[in-house]
């Protein structure tokens, strides 16, 4: 870390001097940049010399929707802006240490040389740093303090389910960071809006009752006391309010981290909550180059956004529903600081998430009827194959496909629930599901090769069980149920929904990853999971469990890379890979069914930056949602690199050659994607031709530094070979 950032409490001139000092190349000669045309170039300098590693940003209102577009200067502040469109443009620079300087106007085949404002004081320059550095100061409870003992006399105010000091740390990660941006401007600063309260803790009450999220947010809280989460909610914002400051800084962009080109786009409404956005065939980038980019809205509308990124047009498509279908109207709200009574969201289909197959359809996890309108063929002594199997009396989430030739949906009935899907390698292109929450019992799948020529959605899906052979058959065979104690002489049905799910192309192995009790609200860890279909999956399947080793805990997302290597990311603040061929001793007996097998399949990566007071410092308080891997070399940083959605830093963190590296979003603050995915739009173009595409993945846009009018936001992250490329 640069000794720029080591104190918070250094008089500004000294801080402004320290990190002219500390930045490479500072008194170094300076070679100006030629802005050729569609380019804006210059050198970024402050007091003492040019200002290395902080950003550009030119952002214009001109084109058909908002856009912008941002760079990293070099080692001699020096920055090139390339392929601008036609447009006028408000340029600025931001920076650590630094607080944002004026917005000049800017075009086009200008150089234009920017003036960097050192921050005054400590407390402005913290004002940019990334939100886990600032909820990196919520205080967690002593490890001692676990198993919790209750609300009564004499108990410490943690819930006795609450088993152990990491269950907490879940509980904040996956029930509350997962979905807002807890360290960013809006969170920190509680608004006056809210009213006058007597202590920041019924502040913290009242500010959890608002909006359409505030079930919730109340059923997180009180998993964490209720009181006992909400007093240490409002220990945090009082100390912050009082002018304590993260105890750690982040530092500038170094190495490649400097070669990051992000082009964002606005697209959908100011109160649209997206989960995802998708550009291609994941199986096969290279296809629909320079196409449309389709979002998933989740609760919030039932308008799928999209965008086309080469004449900078957004437009949305309404998703259909069946009649009765359940809204985010009909759910209990709060008055909301931001919208008032107004209900933002009026949403049914629940759209979680969305994938593109070879034809270039969408197909979308969507809710197309309520839950309980379950057919009878899916239910006990229904007549479908896996009913027989496993009886599925309600679903709450299905499949639907768009056709954007014929700009039509199909709404596909499936007894199973939906969450993230996936397309396996197979001739019949299965559409494989997970199921997110703690019902999932089964995993599903379509064979979308025959739904497409029958469109009979019965027969043409199928779901199964989850069966851990204990006894080591090597086949499916007699099993206990769930609910029943194991029996050594017999396999054993288990209860661990699918949360992410991924085909591996190296086996035609289904691998899946359960929640921890953070997300899942059940007193069981998280597992990744590796379901063996067989050739007939609902009667052949047979599944193995992986917990991760001591120290790690709570895998969220999935993928797997050309290897057949497995990669999650874990809630105790690391990016993990699990790789089955190194497991030593048999994947079978009474182990089995815990996971506790096979830790020496496993490689943890620490992800960089702060962690909670009093927490094991071998993890971090940084967070990821979920994990890509690109192993196509989309990016441009090679084959079967991991990318992982790192909202509590905002930035996409990526593995390269064994390092972590942090490619921050710093513009607007708050910068929040759950999933990313990758397309090639020219092979032989160079880095031009080659992008990962996200977009703003927090429930609540508003919160980000620009509020209430702020848009969600497609984002295009380009690597060039160094900061000056074309």
């Amino acid at each position: 870390m640069s000794k720029a950032y080591r104190s918070a409490r250094l008089p500004a001139a000294a801080l402004a001097a320290l990190l002219a000092a500390a930045a490479p190349g500072a008194r170094a000669q300076t070679t100006a940049v030629e802005a050729r045309p569609g380019e804006i170039a210059g050198t970024v300098t402050g007091p003492n010399g040019p200002e290395a590693g902080v950003w550009v940003i030119a952002e214009t209102t001109d084109l058909p929707t908002k856009y912008a577009k941002l760079v990293v200067t070099d080692d001699q502040g020096r920055y090139l802006i390339p392929d601008l469109p036609q447009a006028k443009y408000k340029v600025w620079v931001r920076g650590y240490g630094l607080v944002d300087s004026p917005r000049v106007d800017g075009a086009p085949g200008q150089a234009l040389n920017l003036t960097a404002m050192p921050a005054p004081t400590p407390a402005a320059a913290a004002e940019l740093y990334p939100g886990m550095y600032w909820y990196s100061m919520l205080r967690i409870p002593a490890a001692d303090q676990f198993p919790g003992t209750g609300d009564g006399r004499g108990g410490n105010g943690i819930p006795d389910f609450m088993k152990a000091q990491y269950a907490w740390i879940d509980t904040v990660k996956q029930s509350c960071q997962s979905c807002h941006a807890l360290g960013s401007q809006n969170i920190r600063h509680p608004r006056k809006e809210l009213g006058t309260f007597h202590d920041s803790t019924e502040l913290w009450a009242r500010r959890i009752q608002s909006g359409q999220a505030m079930g919730n947010m109340a059923v997180a809280i009180t998993r964490l006391g209720p009181e006992k989460g909400l007093s240490l909610y409002a220990d945090w914002t009082d100390r912050i309010a009082r002018g304590e400051l993260p105890a750690d800084r982040p530092r500038r962009p170094e190495g490649l981290e400097r070669n990051m080109v992000v082009t964002l786009w606005d697209w959908a409404e100011p109160h649209t909550y997206l989960h995802d956005a998708i550009s291609t065939d994941k199986r096969n980038p290279t296809l629909f180059p320079n196409g449309l980019i389709y979002g998933s809205p989740e609760e919030s509308t039932d308008d799928v956004p999209v965008l086309d990124p080469r004449t900078h047009r957004a437009w949305k498509i309404r998703h259909p529903f069946r009649p009765g279908t359940p809204s985010l109207l009909d759910e209990p709200r709060g008055p909301s600081p931001f919208w008032g009574e107004e209900p933002i969201w009026d949403g049914h289909t629940s759209n979680h998430n969305l994938i593109l197959d070879d034809k270039g359809l969408v197909w979308f996890a969507a809710r197309i009827r309520a839950a309980t309108d379950q057919p009878a063929w899916c239910k006990a002594g229904g007549d479908h194959p896996s009913a027989r199997v496993a009886p599925i009396n309600a679903s709450n989430r299905h499949l639907s496909v768009y056709d954007p030739k014929t700009q039509k949906f199909d709404l596909i009935d499936t007894c199973f629930g939906t969450h993230h899907l996936y397309f396996g390698y197979d001739a019949d292109n299965t559409l494989w599901t997970s199921w997110g929450g703690p019902a999932g019992n089964s995993v599903g799948w379509l064979n979308t090769r025959k739904y497409l020529e029958t469109r009979d959605a019965k027969a043409s899906q199928g779901w199964a069980p989850m069966v851990v052979d204990v006894p080591g058959w090597g086949k499916r065979g007699e099993y206990v149920e769930a609910d029943k104690p194991l029996d050594p002489a017999k396999q054993k049905r288990v209860i661990a929904g699918f949360y992410g799910v991924q085909p591996s192309p190296t086996d035609g192995s289904i691998w899946g990853q359960s929640m921890d009790t953070g997300f899942s609200r059940m007193d069981q860890p998280g597992y990744l999971i590796r379901f063996i279909p067989g050739p007939d999956p609902t009667n052949t399947g047979l599944t193995e469990l992986f917990r991760p080793p001591p120290g790690g805990f709570s895998p969220r997302g999935i993928d797997v890379d050309g290897k057949g290597v497995v990669w999650t990311t874990l809630a105790s603040g690391h990016l993990a890979s699990f790789d089955r061929s190194k497991c030593q001793a048999p994947l079978t007996g009474p182990k089995a069914t815990t996971g506790e097998q096979c830790f020496e399949g496993w490689t943890l990566y620490r992800f960089p930056g702060p962690q909670f007071a009093g927490v094991d410092p071998a993890g971090s308080a940084d967070h990821a949602y979920y994990v890509w891997v690109d192993r196509f070399n989309t990016l441009g940083l090679g084959r079967d690199v991991p990318i992982a959605s790192t909202n509590g830093s905002e930035s996409l963190t990526v593995l390269v050659d064994g390092k972590l590296h942090q490619l921050r979003v710093p513009y607007p603050l708050g910068f929040f994607t759950k999933n990313v995915d990758g397309r090639i739009d020219d092979p032989e173009g160079g880095w031009k031709g080659r992008a990962v595409w996200t977009t703003t993945g927090t429930r609540a846009p508003f919160h980000s530094e620009t509020g209430k009018g702020e848009r969600p936001r497609v984002f295009k992250v380009q690597m060039r070979p160094d900061p000056l490329a074309r």
